[in-house]
Parts: C-alpha cells; structure tokens; sequence
C-alpha cells in the first residue's frame, strides 16, 4: 500500500471516534467500543499485529484505565464525603457573603473555587459542581455554566491532582519503547520528562491563562447583561480585582509545578490565590462602587433558563435531582451541621490531603515504603508477549484521596448514613467513565504498540508515528502553533485532558523528533490543549448543563466557549513558536 492509504488507515479508528463523539453527539461509552473494534482489525488486517499483541496491548490500556479510575473514585467519595458533611455549603459560604456583586462572586466562585475542584477531583466535576452553585445565587442558567467551565480551564492540566501529567504524559510514554528509549537517551527519565512537560505547561497557563477571570467576568456581562445595552465597561470596572485574581493564582501555581510536582499546582494555586483574594476583598479592597447585576427578570431571554429557576436549589445550590437524590433530610442535616462549622475545619480534609500528597512524595521513606512491590499490581508477559503494567494503588493520590475522605468521618462527626450516601453516589458517578476510558485507552494502547510486535509492515512503525510524521510533514517548521490545537482536539472528542494526552502524547514527542523541536516545549503545549479543549468537550457541556435543567443548549455554549478557547490556542502557539526557535530552542 502507498503512504497516502496507510496514512488514511492509521487515522480511521481516531476519525471514526470524532465521527460519532463530535458529528452524531454518540455518548463515549457506545462510540469508544466501536473505535477500539476498529483499531483492533486495522491492527489486526494493515499492521500484522498478531491476536496476542492485540489483546495484551488492549490490557495494557485496561490498567491504565484502572489507575485513572482510582484517582476520580478517591476525589468524588472525598467531594461527596464534604457535600455530605454540610463542609462544601460552609465553603461556599465564605465566597459569597464577600460581596452581592455578580462580578465578584464569578471571581470568588467560578474562578477560584472552580480551579480547586479541578485540582482536586477533575473529569468534568468543577462545573457540574459550581454550575449549579451560581444557579442557587440567582444566575441566568446558561450563565452559570459558561463562567463556571470558562473559569477552571487554568487548572485542568493538573485536575485530579496530577493525573492528567503523570497517568496521561508519564505512564504513556514510559510504556512505549521508542519515546523510552529517546527520553533516556537524551539524559532524563519518562518522569523527569513528564515533570518538565508540566512545569512548561504551566507556563504557557500562566502567562496566557491569568486574564481567565476577567475573560469569564467580561463573558457574562456583554452577554448575559441589559439586551439594550450591551457593554464590557462593567467587565473593565473590575479588571484590577480580574487580574491581580488570575495573578494570584498564576504565581504560587507557577512555582509549585517547576518546584513541587506535578499533583499540587491547581490545589496550591487556588488555595494560596483565594486566600489572597479573601483577605483583600474583606480588607474593603477591589470592592466595586457599585453593585453589578442581571437585568430585570422579564428581559432574560428564553435559552436562559432551563428546568430550574434561578434561586431554587438547597444550600449548596444544587437540587436533590443533581445530587444523586439525596434525602430532604440529609439535605436539612447537611445545612445544620454546616451553620456553625469553620472555614478551618470545613477546608481540613483537603489540607490533610496536601500534606498526606508532600509527605509520601517528599520523604523518602515513605515514598520508598509505599512503593514495595507487596503494594504494587504487576502483570508481566501478558498474552506471551513483553508488554504489561503496573498499578502502584498505595502510591496512586486515590489512595490518599480515600484515607482524606475516612479522616473526614470523625472530623465532621458524619452519621453512618451521610457516609455511606457519599460512597453510593462515587459509585454511580464512575460507572460511565469507566466503560469509556476502558475502551479509548485500549484503543490508543493498540495504536500505539502497533509498531512493536514481531513482523509489522507499514514501514516499521506504529500507527501514531505514522500520523506524527505526516503531521509532522504537512506543517513543518509551523508546527508548534498548532500543537495546542491538536491536544484541544483530543479533549473535545473525549471529553478529558488526560485521555487527550494519551491518545496524542506520544504523537507530539514523535513529530517534535522529527522536527529537531524541544520535545518538553511542544509536549506541554500539548497538556495545555488538552485543557482548553474542555472548553467546548460535549460530555463536559452536557454534564454542567444538567446539573442546572439546560440540556439541549450544548451547541449555543460551545459557540460562546469558541471565544476563550481561540484566544487561548492563539496565545499557546505564538508562545509555542517563540520559545521553541527564538527563547529555549536548545530544551530537551
């Protein structure tokens, strides 16, 4: 076959899956079965895998799979665990008795708030959480989730403290012999490499991502304003708040990826950042002369409002509905157990989870005791091949995201009810992830080993070099201002940064070798499109917009989100082009 076809070939299973994702609006969990059948027979019929190669590559994925999946279980029982305990109503309560100002509360709530929830739960729960929050306070439901899926894209590199670096850049790469090999020849290992990718990542985040709050805030009010009025001018009357905000997000975020590790700058970001902002909103500081709000109830328009009026919700702003049904009168105790509660104790549990995360990385007896093989799942040789796996499940955060959320039982004093309804709804939250990333990792893990069994043909590589090269090819010395595009590309088709990342990590090292480009430079854009890609992700839409009684509005918000996300791969890719040729050309 010429280059042209086994081109075409390598890239059906991924445009199958955009087909059906993207084009007929198909949930992940019916496409990603069929795309990985289909990566399968060209695997199968072009690649001369063997059936042993297939499956063994399809298992390697599965364990993949299941590593992400105990780190989303460990975030949402914690979420939930907090939701429960009336912890999250008293958080919420501490942004939004700063200031009645629309504008302040989207800073407070759909910026800083958004950004921990993404550090420290991802896949999709920051808007779908937050959403529904700004619905209780009184916003226009299309608003509430265009400020809330707008506000956290900042983090989303770093969601479930890390998991987006370490299982879809780190654990990819070192599974696959050619970017292996060429890491450790280049001095480094897959892990050094991946805690570079994040540290450059967060820089493209943070010198183009900072303007995010005042990006939602400007967002809102020319589109959600007076219809007869429309105007940024309330947008630049708080864009010192807007933008000292994303600053003070952006530093200690900044600092903890090149400085820390790749699970903590989201976390630390909106924690140090929110605190900044509190003490200087409440010190009478940035506080707008006058109070911003929507117009008049009878100038909304229809789209605006959905299922569920504006105001009517319980206290955290979500209804029992979106909550996994969760009792009037757990709902009561919740409020209850929340009214005399501390911003210290409702906070405790993700502290402990911060300091349980530094400590057995940091200290290296404990790190090297958690890392015994007795605590560590290994499949060697599966299918009598060389590939396998390998789940660390006491070093993966889920663990300590699970002994965060049990250490919260005594703190709260938590009824064995309130515990066992927050485990439940995890449970049901992780049943459709797990189908679809199952299947779309298998499906990238066959594409990807394609070029390393015995006997391939399309000349010797696997089907992702092949794409890369072309890519490669076809752009050339352009190429690092599209980087970002391709990672968005992948997220908007599965709905995940992580996924993204596995599905085009290794496709960005491969065409950046081909190039003579810095591979932790273009790597990093990579993680940082796979971010901004969420940004118009439909599974993220259609999550936040349940949460609020909107379904049927996905495409008026991804038109809206197109803003963000141009501004945001433009900026990425000129910096992409300025520091690859001009800056740090000489980078690994």
């Amino acid at each position: 076959m010429t280059t042209g076809i086994n081109v075409a070939i390598a890239a059906l299973p991924l445009l199958l899956a955009g087909v059906l994702l993207v084009g007929l609006l198909w949930p992940a969990t019916r496409a990603m079965p069929i795309a990985w059948v289909t990566a399968m027979v060209v695997g199968y019929a072009a690649w001369n895998m063997p059936p042993n190669w297939l499956f063994a590559a399809s298992g390697v994925g599965v364990m993949t799979a299941i590593e992400i999946l105990w780190i989303v279980f460990g975030a949402l029982v914690l979420l939930y665990t907090l939701m429960e305990a009336g912890a999250f109503d008293r958080i919420n309560r501490g942004f939004t008795t700063v200031s009645d100002d629309r504008r302040v509360q989207i800073v407070l709530i759909a910026f800083f708030m958004a950004t921990f929830i993404e550090g420290a739960a991802g896949f999709g729960t920051p808007a779908a959480v937050v959403a529904p929050l700004l619905l209780g306070l009184g916003f226009p439901a299309l608003a509430a989730v265009v400020a809330g899926i707008i506000g956290h894209i900042i983090a989303v590199t770093y969601g479930a403290v890390g998991t987006p670096i370490i299982v879809g850049i780190q654990d990819p790469l070192g599974d696959v012999e050619f970017t292996r090999t060429a890491i450790e020849e280049g001095g480094m290992t897959v892990q050094e490499f991946s805690v570079e990718v994040a540290a450059w990542a967060a820089t493209y985040h943070a010198l183009v991502g900072f303007v995010m709050p005042l990006f939602a805030v400007g967002m809102v009010v020319y589109f959600f304003g007076d219809p007869d009025d429309r105007s940024l001018a309330p947008a630049w009357e708080v864009a010192p708040l807007c933008l000292l905000s994303g600053i003070a997000f952006a530093v200690p975020y900044w600092i903890s990826a090149w400085f820390l590790t790749a699970e903590f700058p989201s976390l630390i970001g909106s924690m140090v950042g929110g605190a900044i902002m509190l003490s200087i909103l409440r010190a009478g500081y940035l506080l707008p002369d006058d109070e911003w709000d929507f117009p008049e109830r009878e100038k909304w328009a229809d789209h605006w409002v959905g299922s569920i009026e504006p105001g009517q919700s319980n206290g955290n702003g979500q209804s029992a509905e979106s909550r996994g049904g969760v009792s009037p009168e757990s709902e009561a105790a919740d409020l209850s157990g929340g009214e005399d509660m501390s911003l210290l104790k409702a906070w405790s549990p993700y502290i402990l989870l911060v300091i349980l995360l530094v400590v057995t990385r940091a200290v290296d007896p404990v790190s090297t005791f958690i890392n015994q093989d007795v605590f560590i799942v290994t499949v060697n040789e599966m299918f009598g091949t060389s590939l396998g796996g390998a789940v660390a499940w006491m070093n993966v955060p889920g663990f300590w995201l699970l002994v965060s959320a049990v250490l919260a039982v005594p703190i709260f004093g938590m009824s064995g009810q309130e515990v066992g309804e927050a485990w439940k709804e995890a449970a049901r939250k992780i049943v459709s992830p797990f189908i679809a990333l199952v299947f779309v990792i298998a499906m990238v893990q066959v594409m990807l080993q394609s070029g390393a069994h015995p006997g391939n043909t399309p000349g010797d590589v696997s089907m992702i070099v092949l794409l890369a090269q072309t890519t490669a090819d076809l752009l050339g010395p352009a190429y690092p201002a599209f980087a970002s595009l391709i990672g968005a590309l992948g997220a908007a088709m599965a709905g995940s940064n992580t996924v993204s990342n596995i599905t085009f990590g290794a496709f960005q090292f491969e065409a950046a070798t081909q190039l003579g480009l810095p591979r932790t430079i273009i790597v990093g854009a990579q993680a940082v499109g796979g971010a901004i890609g969420n940004l118009v992700a439909i599974h993220n839409l259609v999550a936040a917009l349940a949460t609020v009684g909107l379904l049927g509005q996905e495409g008026r918000v991804m038109r809206l989100n197109l803003i963000p996300l141009l501004y945001y791969a433009t900026g990425v890719g000129l910096l992409a082009l300025l520091f690859s040729y001009v800056l740090f050309p000489a980078v690994f």
